[in-house]
């Protein structure tokens, strides 16, 4: 099957037909229907930014005289911020984003929240219909410091170098609500100034507007004998996530893809053979939505789930700017130290291709020979797709709800490596997300905003939310995450959000209990899964039946709220919580929250263990078990002495799981 890539040709499209660029003393160009000449991508191979900030603006002083302190940074090497280049005449910069190394003392008055992130701070350029051209942020935790505006762009054709000059630095509303301050968001505290020494990664020569020839020059480090640092083993991450396709429709749902681009991110080759050949990575797509409060932040939920494309035949490109390497690496058959491989949204939901994820061991990355049969059955438009009700997607129904797209990559190769290199596993960095605004009512299209947050799934996304990486068993199984947002949405009344996600942990879970101080009322009590595909001949669940969409049971004990699925020995295709999906646990209390213990239980080993939340605090006179729809009571009485931490169980010996045991 033909993988296509995008060309050059599509970027001067863009370029030239599909948007206006206004940068400062730049000559017109003809029309793309008599385009000749050279096309240059470029990146910044080094250079230097000074942000000058007002002191007394950034701390909220009344005192009308700035302050100004000089922030100092150096540009981190082949930082990836593409600028595009015709004739030698700048046609502007591509989303991306610049690293910066502080080079001084971080000044004291500083906020401190601005202080400690200093050494983690990009420069982004922003997608086309984003409000502001350029950003300030902190590439770990997403908080944007600044927005950018009222800059210009200079390029100078002879010593390849860009200036960017005259930007204010406006507070955006994430760090004006960090200051406490939110007031204060829009507020001019100082100027950024960039100056950048580019060089190009691609160039094309077009003929008319059809691209004749393209060279892709090896980077600066590279002619000068050094190679970019990688990690240990191999290691594919997600590198990009460009593009989500609706791919067809059936009855109240669409199917969609999602368009990925791996990398490697490691020092060795990822094994990418072709089925029947079962050393290859396998690609699930998953699709969540952010929504409800006041600000669309109070609950994130997972509105999508698809099968597992297998990937076939390694494109060597070099897409996340790493260094693709070939040397003594057998290319197709393997992904190379430093390279990216793209599959199109179309080839990602190409139905014959994708196969069922119950066949699969997301830790060890083991799955049988038989994974893609699609014998016996028909497809609709729907089938094996990213599945989402369109009630989900409905800009009628979900007015200022956000958008993010996920994939992962669950290779076998690394599971391999890790066993032979315990201190080297790199299986838990293999998801990434983007988000993505939506348009429609019935039919929907997709578009991104932002860039791709590479090596994090996207429950790190929620905003407000504390989410905590769990590991029950290490060097046997894999991770999930427990998050969880309290929200006061009115006087006495908090609304307790819980959303645990399974990366690639091959046990799932079953049960979850959240602790309830005495005499707390709660209401409104709910629970939300991902729809599920219907069981499929050969689809790896038990008697090909599918896994179940019942929802948990909820019980309700004085001290307690437990929600549970069937137990493995009552049914194997219980609606566990699967690797790479996100449930989501809810209800209202009259009590304002405290530190406490959840109990975590395991679907097929494992004993139950406690996870730090937080839970009501209880002190109201306890009444009996409310209806889901009952109205929380606000508390009148003292509150009372919490119940104690409850004490971890030890964990047996596992005993073996369902799930086939690795290759040898």
């Amino acid at each position: 099957m033909l993988k296509i890539t995008v060309t050059c040709f599509a970027l001067v499209s863009a370029l030239f037909l599909g948007r206006t660029l206004n940068y400062a003393d730049q000559p017109k160009q003809k029309s793309s229907a008599t385009l000749t000449g050279t096309l240059q991508k470029m990146i910044v191979e080094n250079g230097s930014v000074t942000m000058s900030v007002d002191l007394n603006g950034l701390n909220g002083s009344n005192d009308l005289t700035a302050r100004p302190v000089a922030l100092q940074f150096a540009v981190a090497t082949n930082s990836f911020f593409p600028i595009l280049v015709f004739n030698d005449l700048l046609r502007g910069p591509e989303p991306g984003s610049i690293a910066l190394v502080p080079q001084t003392r971080p000044n004291q008055l500083l906020p401190a929240v601005l202080a400690t992130s200093l050494k983690q701070l990009v420069v982004e350029k922003l997608s086309p219909g984003a409000a502001f051209d350029l950003a300030v942020r902190d590439v770990r935790t997403g908080l944007r410091f600044f927005n950018v505006e009222g800059h210009h762009y200079d390029y100078d054709a002879k010593t390849q170098s860009l200036n960017i000059q005259g930007g204010r630095l406006l507070i955006s509303d994430e760090f004006a609500k960090a200051l406490g301050r939110p007031s204060h968001a829009g507020a001019n505290v100082g100027r950024i100034s960039i100056g950048a020494a580019l060089q190009p990664i691609e160039v094309t020569q077009l003929v008319s507007g059809e691209p004749k020839s393209v060279v892709m020059p090896p980077l600066g480090g590279a002619t000068r004998g050094e190679a970019p640092t990688r990690i240990s083993g191999p290691d594919v991450i997600v590198g990009d996530l460009p593009d989500v396709e609706e791919l067809g429709s059936a009855g109240t749902q669409v199917g969609l893809a999602i368009a990925t681009t791996s990398c490697n991110n490691g020092d060795q080759p990822v094994d990418w053979f072709q089925l029947p050949n079962t050393d290859h990575p396998v690609v699930p797509q998953n699709l969540y939505r952010m929504s409800g409060g006041a600000d669309n932040t109070e609950l994130f939920e997972q509105i999508g789930q698809s099968w597992l494309k297998h990937t076939f035949f390694a494109l060597e490109d070099d897409a996340c700017n790493i260094g693709c390497n070939t040397s003594g690496c057998g290319t197709g058959t393997h992904l190379c130290p430093g390279c990216s491989d793209p599959y199109t949204a179309g080839l990602n939901g190409d139905q014959d291709q994708i196969g069922s994820r119950a066949w699969v061991n997301p830790f060890t990355g083991n799955f049988p020979t038989t994974a893609n049969n699609h014998s016996g059955h028909i497809h609709d438009g729907v089938s094996h797709r990213v599945l989402v009700d369109v009630d989900d997607l409905n800009t009628t129904l979900n007015q200022g709800a956000v958008y993010f797209a996920e994939a992962q990559y669950v290779a076998p190769s690394e599971y391999t490596w890790c066993q032979a290199h315990p201190t080297e596993c790199n299986m838990y960095n293999n998801a990434s997300y983007r988000q993505y605004s939506v348009s429609g009512t019935t039919n929907f299209t997709f578009s991104p905003v932002g860039n791709t947050l590479r090596m994090q799934p996207a429950i790190r996304a929620w905003t407000g939310a504390s989410v905590n990486q769990i590991q029950p068993d290490p060097g046997t199984d894999g991770i999930w995450f427990m998050a969880y947002k309290v929200t006061n949405p009115s006087p006495e009344v908090w609304h307790y959000e819980y959303a645990l996600y399974n990366e690639n942990l091959d046990r799932a879970i079953q049960s979850f209990s959240v602790p309830l101080g005495l005499g707390t009322n709660i209401s409104n009590i709910g629970f939300h899964a991902p729809p599920q595909e219907p069981g499929w001949p050969n689809d790896g669940t038990f008697n090909n039946q599918g896994y179940s969409s019942a929802p948990w049971t909820v019980t309700q004990a004085p001290d307690s709220i437990t929600w549970n699925a069937e137990t493995f020995a009552q049914n194997q295709n219980a609606n566990a919580i699967r690797w790479g999906t996100l449930y989501n646990f809810r209800f209202d209390a009259d009590q304002p929250p405290q530190s406490a213990d959840a109990t975590v239980g395991y679907f097929k080993t494992g004993s139950p263990m406690t996870v730090a939340i937080q839970a009501p605090a209880g002190g109201a006179t306890p009444t009996p078990t409310p209806t889901p729809t009952a109205t929380a009571t606000p508390s009148t009485t003292p509150t009372a002495t919490p119940r104690p931490t409850p004490t971890p169980r030890s964990q047996p010996t596992a005993r073996p799981r369902p799930t086939a045991a690795p290759r040898p």
